[in-house]
């Protein structure tokens, strides 16, 4: 083979990737700053959950809280200094952070996810996963129906198999589960 034949470069195009000319829905410069802000506000939270707790010595030695106080400290420092950098890197423009098209796909995991979160409250694990599975497959891969109820319900029938009967592992169970009394 020729060197030329070894520097062809194989493009792939992806029909479903998020188009080129997508609108920014933010930049980095904002990502950053609320981001910071948000540790920012669970190291003092939890700084004053953890002072409230005991954040010093005792006769018995450290108090349940001292430890996470002073990593909440040490997260609100790397907070500060996360804020302070952004703030003083002066930048005219900044590189967009997500398009809504990136967005977009984000989502499409990231609710089914969140609603799996959800469901499994009130419908146990093994009935959350079998919806989950069989719903990604089918809106998200475009697979059909019978193979993604199929995939689904064997997945599940292996996760149940594996960590309820072979592990008598606890797993948050549903009303599915307590009607065939496990």
């Amino acid at each position: 083979m020729s060197k030329s034949e070894f520097d062809i470069e194989i493009i792939v195009d992806d029909p479903t990737a998020p188009e080129p000319d997508s609108p920014a829905v933010t930049d980095i410069h904002t990502v950053e700053i609320v981001v910071s802000l948000m540790l920012l506000a669970l190291a003092v939270m939890l700084g004053i959950d953890n002072w409230r707790t005991g954040a010093s010595w005792d006769s018995t030695g450290p108090q349940a809280g001292y430890f996470p106080f002073y990593l909440s400290v040490i997260l609100g420092g790397a907070s500060l200094y996360g804020l302070v950098t952004t703030f003083l890197a002066r930048r005219e423009t900044s590189e967009t952070f997500v398009t809504r098209a990136q967005l977009r796909r984000v989502m499409q995991v990231f609710v089914p996810t969140l609603l799996f979160c959800l469901a499994m409250q009130f419908l146990g694990l093994y009935v959350a996963s079998f919806l989950l599975i069989a719903g990604f497959m089918r809106l998200v891969g475009k697979i059909a129906w019978w193979k993604s109820l199929l995939t689904a319900f064997v997945f599940t029938a292996i996760m149940f198999v594996t960590f309820d009967v072979a592990f008598d592992v606890i797993m948050p169970k549903g009303p599915l589960e307590a009607a065939f009394g496990r």
